[in-house]
C-alpha cells in the first residue's frame, strides 16, 4: 500500500522527529537522501526507510507519495528516501587524538569539523553543552555520513580537560599571540586540540585549562581562518 496523506498516523509520527527535542526524548532522527541512508545502514544506525519507490535496505520500508516525502524533509528539493535512524554512540574512551569544542554554533562548521576528524584520525569529538547539538539535520549533511564513523560525545569542559590531562594527554588551546607554530609541535602519543566558537572563541575557563597554546602561520593579509578550516588544518598537521 502506498501512502498519499500527510495526516497518516503513521507519517504524523515520523514528522514529529523533525522537532529536535521529540527526537531525543525518541532517541531517533532523520536523514534524507540514498548517501546518507547508505551510510547509516553500513554503520548499524538506520532503523526504518520511506521512500517514493522500492528499496531495500534490510529493514522496514514504506513506500508513500512525493506529496508526503516533501512533507517530512527539510529540503527544498526532497530527495527520494528519508531514513529513520538510531541516535549515534557516545563512547567515553576517547582514543589518542581528540578535539574538543568549545561552542561551536554553526551545523555547517560542526559537520565540516566531523567530516575532517575522520578524514584525519582523530577518533572522538567532544562537545561542551552550548554547542550545536550533533543530531541537528545539517549537521548530519554537512558530515556526508561521518557522522556514523566516528565518535562524538558532550561533556563539561573544564572537568573533562583537567582529567585528559591526569591521563597523560597535550591539550592544546589555539592562540596566534601566545602559540606555537603547530609545525613546530613533535609528535605525542596523546592529543586533543581545543577549537573555540565562531564569534568568541575559547572561553577563559577552558583557556587556562590547556598545556599549551598552538597556531596556524599565515599570510599577514589574513587574520583569522574559519573554525572548521583551521580545526581540519590542525588534524592535519597533528596527524602526521
Amino acid at each position: 500500500m502506498i501512502i498519499s496523506s500527510v495526516n497518516n498516523e503513521k507519517i504524523k509520527e515520523i514528522r514529529k522527529l523533525k522537532n529536535s527535542k521529540y527526537a531525543e526524548e525518541k532517541k531517533m532522527f532523520l536523514i534524507e537522501g540514498d548517501h546518507l541512508v547508505k551510510e547509516a545502514y553500513s554503520c548499524g544506525f538506520l532503523i526504518e526507510t520511506i521512500s517514493a519507490k522500492e528499496v531495500n535496505y534490510g529493514v522496514p520500508n514504506t513506500i508513500v507519495t512525493s506529496n508526503v516525502i516533501k512533507s517530512l524533509s527539510t529540503l527544498f528539493n526532497p530527495p527520494d528516501i528519508i531514513g529513520i535512524c538510531k541516535f549515534t554512540n557516545e563512547n567515553k574512551k576517547l582514543g589518542n587524538r581528540v578535539i574538543i569544542l568549545d561552542g561551536v554554533q554553526d551545523p555547517g562548521n560542526l559537520g565540516t569539523i566531523i567530516r575532517s576528524s575522520v578524514a584525519f584520525g582523530f577518533t572522538s569529538i567532544v562537545l561542551s553543552p552550548n554547542c550545536v547539538k550533533k543530531h541537528n539535520e545539517k549537521v548530519i549533511r554537512a558530515t556526508q555520513g561521518m557522522i556514523f564513523k566516528t565518535n562524538v560525545i558532550t561533556a563539561n569542559l573544564e572537568e573533562l580537560i583537567p582529567e585528559l590531562i591526569s591521563n597523560g594527554y597535550e591539550v592544546y588551546g589555539t592562540d596566534v599571540k601566545e602559540g606555537v607554530n603547530v609545525k613546530e609541535i613533535k609528535s605525542r602519543d596523546k592529543i586533543a586540540i581545543v577549537m573555540g566558537s565562531e564569534g568568541s572563541g575559547v572561553s577563559l575557563e577552558v583557556k587556562k585549562l590547556v598545556s599549551d597554546n598552538i597556531y596556524i602561520n599565515m599570510n599577514n593579509n589574513c587574520e583569522s581562518l574559519n573554525v572548521a578550516v583551521a580545526a581540519s588544518i590542525l588534524m592535519y598537521e597533528l596527524q602526521k
